[in-house]
């Protein structure tokens, strides 16, 4: 990448011309986990950047869902659905800070 590229310079685009935002992984998450992690921070383990899971930029051309680092463009959560199971790889997520409210 050269100065002036952009992060996701290069990678495919959806029909309507991009990605969508990490809102788009609230259902499939809910379907696993207690909370809404769309309001979690997560921290790129390549660029070390830290944001809102809400922010990260998700394309939908896989056979699951590809959420990007917003600033670096780097894969940091895959979602894949199966009828029966469900594949999730947070392998590019270093730390995921989860609100849980007060007691």
């Amino acid at each position: 990448m050269t100065a002036g590229t952009p992060a996701d310079a290069g990678i495919p685009r959806d029909a309507e011309g991009g990605y969508i935002d990490g809102n788009s992984l609230a259902g499939p998450l809910a379907e696993l986990f207690a909370v809404d992690l769309t309001a979690a921070t997560s921290q790129c383990a390549h660029c070390s950047n830290t944001g809102p899971v809400a922010l990260l930029h998700v394309y939908r051309q896989a056979p699951g869902l590809v959420a990007r680092c917003q600033q670096c463009g780097q894969v940091m959560l895959r979602l894949v659905r199966a009828p029966e199971t469900v594949w999730l790889n947070m392998s590019g997520i270093t730390v995921l800070s989860i609100p849980v409210g007060a007691d």
